[in-house]
């Protein structure tokens, strides 16, 4: 107890803070030292537990938000550095009776397979308990009247009380603790109504046993208590092992750092250190089979790396000198030399674990809607076996329990809980297996039903990078000078064709880039500056009022650069088609989706590209807002849109569309606004994980059905007695689990 206390205050070193925690994005309320943790709690089994962790932590004053999600037992605490340390907040964890590990820590492992062997020992016991007992109560069913001797009875009987103990005060145990946990903070947990049938059936029987003269000595109910303690544990167990490989993905991406690294000396030695204490600079030293603990690039050494995870790419990456490797791939093959780059929240992989992180801890509408179900539910369980009982009782009081025991047991609502987030994570799991993030788990119930796909074009239908074909110039201008100019302002932008431009410059000559000041980017148009008067780089819309006019020679041309009242240059590039692009856009049709296509570029370029790929509604010089009112337009009509973007001005119909994709190489604002991410190069992916969607939405609704259909069926049996407790707890445990193997089935295939 000591050691688990110490270890906790150890996480009050804010230096340690970098394993779970990263500072706290600012809101427009301020948020001055805060910090995002992200924590795994340990012993929660339902919707009301994630309930009594949030409210504990609620409950600590410098903690400004907490979410927990039931499903994948992750928590995310939003708390105040100058208020707060990580113990006191995980204290009210405790106290409440949950225990919690931070999301990276190196004993998460051992800790979950620690939960799992204590589940397999309990199991193992009910089940050896319940065979013994079996075989003792078995001349009672069949011997007749005066068979068996009231000695031999009650030999019998003391006999399968003795071996009920060890089912009662050991393989019980997590039902009796969560009810207990739960009494005390006054809730009601899914645990409650099952331990009440536990106590009920163990206590009614030991009356039996030893008053076998009394009003309930005609009957005991061991091998119903254990045969039903045996099938909730069979069940619990085995919703440990799927949810442990549903969550296998999520858990396998953020855990891919190592804990610790070699880092040099000053001296050229090397030493290991923990991973956290890596800086900028540093070089570092990775092992074959060792992941890269932050990015960076190799200064020696030749190696393979796998970054499948990260990018969706599932061949190995040959990597040698002067190459880059990222936070969390594997080096596969060699030792090689790394000069770090970045740590830290700056790399990829801590931006693509956010991510997840995140979406791990939305609750989906379904699930909600489930959640705010339960508790009422319970509720009502609870009164309806005490009608029962209340009903039998003058017929039969031992009766009467064990009526109001198969009541309680048959309606609990586990597999209502689990029905929409084991879904959602199953695909989710599956998805980030194959370079798709989601960021919000909510987006897999609007992808499932989106009618419409809006594609756009530079850096999604064709390929990121474009290159010059055709330079004009106006007279005296010379091809070179004007690349130096036009590189100077498209610096400045992250707009494809600017990066073309920019690297036309650098592969042409070795000359410094100009200094331009007081660049402004106008979205959608082009880049103005000061460098010996205004200089303007954009469409020729953009460049025409500063201009006496573009020659028509000029006009065909993408980019134009203009100076005060003069045309300078113009400059066509040209863009391949993504190789998958047509594939994608067959596989979008079968799904009966409408596909559009929506471009800043001109209209000839749109729907040339357009004609490529089998796109028959291409939109060309589209500004933002033209692409946001196309795109509502649409909406209006009751259209279900989602939206696949790159670049800058696809920020407001990203935002404004029922859900929408950006490719992992997106610029910022762009992925901030999607709601899953692309690591990987592949178009093909949007087609496949709409079908996903399609599915998961179908697996959900097929366990709310059965989760409803099962309580519907099951409780009138129950309270006419014709359901025994045993056979109450099989269909509990075989609900629950039926509910998980049919979302286990999102992880095959894609």
């Amino acid at each position: 107890m000591h050691s688990d206390t110490s270890k906790v205050e150890l996480l009050d070193d804010r230096q340690e803070w970098l394993r779970f925690s990263q500072p706290h994005k600012p809101t427009l309320h301020g948020s001055d030292d805060c910090w995002d943790s992200h924590v795994v709690i340990q012993g929660m089994h339902c919707a009301a537990c994630a309930f009594t962790v949030e409210e504990a932590l609620m409950s600590v004053p410098g903690v400004q938000s907490a979410e927990v999600n039931a499903a994948t037992h992750r928590a995310k605490v939003v708390w105040s550095a100058a208020q707060v340390k990580p113990s006191a907040w995980m204290a009210a964890i405790a106290k409440v009776g949950y225990g919690a590990l931070p999301a990276a820590d190196s004993s998460l492992r051992q800790a979950r397979h620690e939960e799992s062997r204590r589940a397999l020992w309990r199991w193992l016991v009910a089940g050896f308990c319940m065979m013994q007992v079996m075989m003792y109560a078995y001349p009672a069913y069949v011997s007749r009247e005066g068979d068996i001797t009231p000695d031999m009875v009650f030999l019998l009987r003391w006999a399968s009380w003795v071996l009920t103990l060890p089912v009662v005060f050991f393989s019980c145990g997590p039902f009796f603790g969560n009810a207990l946990r739960d009494i005390r903070a006054r809730r009601v947990s899914m645990d409650l109504p099952v331990a009440l049938g536990m106590v009920i059936t163990f206590l009614l029987s030991s009356v039996a046993t030893f008053e076998p003269e009394g009003v309930f000595g005609a009957e005991v109910y061991y091998d119903s208590l254990t045969m039903f303690v045996f099938f909730l544990l069979t069940g619990r167990w085995l919703e440990l092992r799927v949810r442990d490989r549903t969550a296998g993905a999520l858990e396998a991406l953020m855990n891919r750092l190592p804990d610790s690294v070699e880092r040099q000396l000053p001296s050229g030695e090397f030493e290991r250190v923990a991973v956290r204490r890596v800086m900028v600079g540093d070089v570092i030293r990775v092992l074959p089979s060792e992941s890269f603990p932050a990015d960076g690039v190799i200064l020696q050494g030749q190696t393979l790396a796998d970054e499948a995870l990260l990018t969706g790419e599932s061949r190995p990456q040959s990597r040698g000198v002067g190459d880059t490797v990222v936070a969390g791939s594997h080096n596969l093959s060699g030792i090689v030399t790394v000069r770090v780059v970045q740590v830290g929240e700056g790399t990829q992989f801590s931006q693509i674990v956010s991510l997840m992180e995140n979406a791990s801890l939305q609750k989906p509408r379904l699930a909600q809607l489930a959640d705010r179900i339960a508790k009422p539910f319970l509720i009502g369980v609870l009164v309806l076996a005490a009608l029962s009982a209340v009903y039998w009782w003058p017929t039969n009081p031992g009766h009467a329990l064990m009526v109001a025991v198969a009541v309680l047991v048959v309606t609990c609502p586990c597999a209502l809980s689990l029905a929409t987030p084991a879904a959602m994570l199953a695909a989710a799991g599956n998805l980030a297996r194959h370079g798709v993030l989601v960021r919000n788990l909510q987006a897999l119930e609007s992808l499932a039903e989106i009618d419409t796909l809006i594609f756009d074009k530079t850096g999604t239908l064709t390929q990121d990078g474009q290159r010059v074909t055709q330079v004009m110039t106006a007279e005296g201008v010379t091809p070179e000078y004007a690349l130096d100019l036009a590189a100077a302002l498209a610096k400045h932008s992250l707009h494809p064709l600017s990066r073309a431009l920019v690297q036309a410059h650098d592969e042409a000559s070795g000359r410094s880039v100009l200094d331009v000041q007081d660049v402004n980017e106008m979205i959608g148009q082009g880049l103005e500056g000061q460098l010996d008067g205004c200089l303007r780089l954009g469409s020729a819309a953009f460049c025409a009022p500063k201009t006496k006019g573009i020659p028509d020679k000029a006009e065909v041309c993408q980019v134009h650069l203009c100076r005060e009242n003069a045309w300078l240059a113009s400059w066509q590039l040209s863009e391949d088609v993504r190789a998958d692009a047509v594939q994608t856009v067959q596989a979008l049709k079968h799904l009966n989706l409408d596909v559009w296509l929506l471009s800043g570029d001109r209209p000839e370029s749109a729907q040339q590209v357009a004609q490529q790929v089998g796109i028959t509604r291409a939109f060309g010089a589209c500004t933002p807002q033209d692409k946001l009112s196309r795109m509502q337009a649409a909406q209006s009509q009751g259209a279900r849109v989602a939206m696949v973007g790159d670049g800058l001005n696809d920020g407001p119909v990203l935002a404004g569309a029922h859900v929408s994709m950006a490719f992992g190489n997106a610029v910022p604002l762009a992925q901030s606004k999607s709601d899953l991410v692309l690591m990987g190069g592949s178009l093909l992916v949007v087609a496949q994980s709409i079908k996903l969607a399609r599915h998961t939405l179908r697996v959900v609704k097929q366990n709310l059905v059965w989760a409803a259909a099962y309580n519907a069926l099951c409780v009138p049996l129950a309270v006419v007695g014709w359901l025994p407790a045993w056979l109450a707890g099989l269909g509990m445990a075989l609900s629950s689990l039926w509910v998980v193997l049919n979302s286990l089935r999102l992880t095959k295939g894609f």
